[in-house]
């Protein structure tokens, strides 16, 4: 690349928010029901005569994202309607918002937010039937939270801008999970990623931008990012600037590639005016914002500087925990087992925090190991695991025994002490026994013996190794070095 281009990038983001029932009506919001239009009234179907109903628990999660990203929220809003006719959209409009949006800017990831606002969502279109389509209407008018940023451009790599966008949509991800107003499962369709792309060669100007629509995963959020960026930087390089024209294009995950669907509309086609069906709304009067706010949960980004400041583990263990509730939390349980065995000084607190380190990597690397293998294992109880993290570094079990060990409460959460003392795996520490051991193995293995004595030391760990599988793992490893050491001088 003989120039160097600033890439652009602005994401739109839509959200369905997880309530009882859809946005204007009565009719269950189910993102799992298999079968096709079970979900649908009058209402939501567009039958003449029928009028909509604002779902106020909807507003409220949105409300309560606004106050997450420390958005503004509006004290007048109302709902507008958005003209155009697909066969998804059942009335010919689509009701969402303009003008006045429940959230205006905020901050998340890097990027700045322009607005957080709430539509119906359209019915589903089943294109898998050959020469024709069908349609399940049991999406339409499910709410929708839809959040657009501000355009980002950025000074770095094509791929590293991608990975920013990307990485935004996963923190958004973890805010509407972590706030429990969207499952947001990219995989069901819950949450649905468009990026608006432009590249230049003054940064401080914006050049035509095109949309991608409908990123279903977070790897192909980047994957198409880059590719548009590097389509746009080569038309460019070849001259042929002018055909990067403002258009909706879309993935091809089968060819990795976008393509041209439609040339993008401006916001006067859809000739918004306001819902005359539905009453204008009054937010802080209905709603306490200041109850909301102080009942929002500990988020993302508070609590990764809490592990961090408290535990001092690695960035990567602390992902592990911010991505998965379940694990976080019986984290934080056995810490405080940890932590409670602490007799108060400073010494004993150093010594938690180390075992706490040392359960940590338990937890990510040999429980982690082992749900991949079995993703029907269990949690063992916060106890009997921080007494199995206990007896490894009181080195009264060996870190194969540990092991072991985990891989049996994981099925039946028992004592790791009692699975130890009745199977003879509790570490030996009494030379005079280990002393048998090692004698045997010395008379057992000549040949790496006389390795040894020819200067080559290192192989003294092969005779470790056997000891220890020899004793089922209870031999301590530095005893038997040490008697190694004294037999074979």
């Amino acid at each position: 690349m003989s120039k160097k281009y600033y890439p652009t990038i602005g994401l739109e983001i839509h959200a369905e928010l997880k309530t009882e029932t859809k946005m204007f009506c009565n009719c269950r919001n189910n993102s799992d029901e298999e079968k096709p239009n079970v979900n649908i009234c009058p209402v939501c179907m567009a039958h003449p005569g029928t009028l909509p109903v604002a779902n106020k628990k909807a507003i409220e999660n949105v409300i309560k994202v606004g106050l997450a990203i420390g958005g503004e929220i509006a004290d007048f809003s109302e709902f507008d309607r958005k003209n155009y006719f697909y066969p998804d959209i059942p009335k010919g409009y689509q009701i969402s918002q303009y003008k006045y949006p429940i959230v205006s800017g905020g901050h998340l990831a890097n990027f700045d937010v322009t607005r957080v606002h709430l539509e119906e969502d359209t019915a589903n279109n089943k294109h898998d039937r050959g020469d024709f389509s069908l349609i399940d209407f049991n999406r339409a008018g499910v709410p929708l939270m839809e959040l657009v940023t501000e355009p980002k451009t950025f000074e770095v790599s094509d791929e590293e801008a991608a990975k920013s966008a990307s990485n935004f949509a996963k923190e958004l991800q973890l805010i509407l999970q972590y706030l429990g107003v969207s499952e947001a499962n990219m995989e069901k369709g819950e949450m649905r990623v468009e990026a608006n792309i432009s590249v230049s060669e003054d940064k401080s100007k914006l050049n035509t931008k095109v949309e991608v629509k409908n990123l279903n995963s977070f790897k192909s959020v980047e994957k198409a990012i880059k590719y548009e960026l590097d389509r746009m930087v080569a038309l460019i390089e070849e001259g042929k600037g002018d055909e990067i024209v403002q258009e909706t294009r879309g993935w091809d995950e089968a060819k990795q590639q976008t393509f041209s669907q439609r040339k993008k509309e401006s916001s006067h086609d859809y000739r918004y005016f306001p819902e005359p069906d539905l009453p204008k709304m009054k937010l802080h009067e209905a709603f306490d914002l200041e109850k909301i706010k102080g009942e929002l949960p500990e988020l993302p980004v508070v609590k990764r500087a809490r592990y961090k400041n408290d535990f001092g583990i690695k960035d990567e263990d602390i992902e592990s925990y911010i991505n998965d509730f379940k694990l976080g939390n019986w984290f934080e349980e056995v810490a405080g087992v940890l932590q409670g065995l602490s007799l108060g000084s400073e010494a004993d607190k150093g010594e938690s925090l180390e075992s706490i380190r040392v359960a940590s990597n338990f937890i990510t690397t040999d429980y982690l190991g082992l749900k991949k293998s079995n993703a029907n294992i269990k949690l063992p109880s916060a106890k009997n695991f921080a007494e199995l993290v206990s007896l490894f570094i009181e080195n009264k079990i060996s870190s194969r025994v540990s092991k072991d060990i985990l891989a049996m409460i994981v099925i039946e959460d028992a004592s790791p002490l009692q699975v130890a003392t009745d199977g003879d795996l509790l570490q030996k520490n009494d030379e005079g026994q280990i002393k048998e051991l090692v004698e045997k193995i010395i008379n057992d293995n000549p040949e790496i013996v006389s390795i040894y004595k020819g200067g080559k030391e290192s192989v003294i760990m092969s005779l470790v190794g056997k000891v220890i599988k020899e004793s089922q793992g209870s031999a301590n490893p530095q005893v038997v070095i040490k008697l190694l050491k004294e037999l074979l001088a």
